[in-house]
């Protein structure tokens, strides 16, 4: 099988004890893809791999190719994907200035079109944006990942906080990141492989600290504390099994985004469980 996962320490922490033969594997024999989110979300559009880490922005393009995996999602507890820039803009300013963001066909951007519709979105890779801001490229920046906890080291200030934005406006917690699995596996196999990876994220909980050292290469040069930080904020209950209320923001970030003709249709949501 097939596995597409990001070169991040949330996906590499998931993903420790099944790279590493820390868990049984169900009879299968595992290929771990490891690409960025713009490529995992375009590869989906083919449906090339057999489970892949996808945006949930892009969910509803490939809907018809994959389920929902329970397990293993990103979703932010009133945070989430951040605007910085190098001076205090009010949000009415913001809305009429170029922000970098790290691709058009990902969550951050997509809530961030719900929140201000008016931007002027300029696509810079994401490691690229804080540099973008001070360079004086983009009057703002979207910044995702361990980026969210680096900006005030080169001076740039928060704007908005779209995961804050989002619990204010709904009261649910952000979806960011899912992973899915092909439809034409069938459920048995989905639900096998879904085991699996629910499996490999418990042995990464219950063994923190391995898991965080084995994970570190991915960590773009934040030391382990950070690293621990991050980890903490985006591998949490949530990514074992995704709540109902996070399945009711999922639903509605569709429904708006869909509202304003962002996404194409509002995708029917099947999730495939594990124990």
């Amino acid at each position: 099988m097939t596995i597409g996962h990001t070169p991040d320490l949330d996906d590499a922490f998931m993903f420790y004890a099944m790279a590493n033969g820390k868990i049984p594997l169900n009879g299968f024999r595992v290929e771990h893809v490891i690409q960025d989110i713009q490529t995992l979300n375009q590869r989906a559009l083919n449906a090339e791999l057999d489970v892949t880490a996808v945006s949930a922005a892009s969910f509803p393009f490939v809907d018809d190719k994959y389920w929902i995996l329970a397990t293993g999602a990103s979703v932010g507890q009133n945070y989430g994907p951040l605007v910085v820039a190098k001076q205090a803009y009010s949000l009415e300013d913001l809305g009429r200035r170029r922000i970098a963001v790290p691709g058009l066909k990902t969550t951050a951007y997509l809530v961030l079109k719900l929140a201000m519709p008016s931007i002027m979105p300029v696509e810079v890779s994401f490691e690229q944006i804080p540099e973008a801001v001070l360079s004086g490229q983009v009057d703002a920046g979207l910044l995702i990942h361990e980026k969210q906890l680096t900006y005030r080291d080169q001076g740039l200030l928060p704007i908005l906080d779209l995961g804050t934005w989002w619990h204010k406006t709904t009261g649910l917690p952000l979806p960011l990141g899912l992973n899915v699995v092909k439809r034409s596996l069938g459920e048995p196999t989905a639900t096998k492989l879904g085991q699996a990876l629910k499996d490999s994220i418990v042995y990464a909980m219950t063994h923190q600290d391995e898991a965080l050292q084995g994970s570190m290469q991915f960590g773009r040069g934040i030391d382990l504390n950070r690293a621990r930080q991050f980890v903490g904020m985006y591998v949490n209950e949530e990514t074992l099994t995704l709540s109902p209320k996070t399945r009711k923001a999922l639903e509605l970030l569709y429904e708006r985004s869909h509202g304003l003709q962002l996404i194409p249709h509002k995708p029917a949501l099947k999730y495939i469980e594990s124990v």
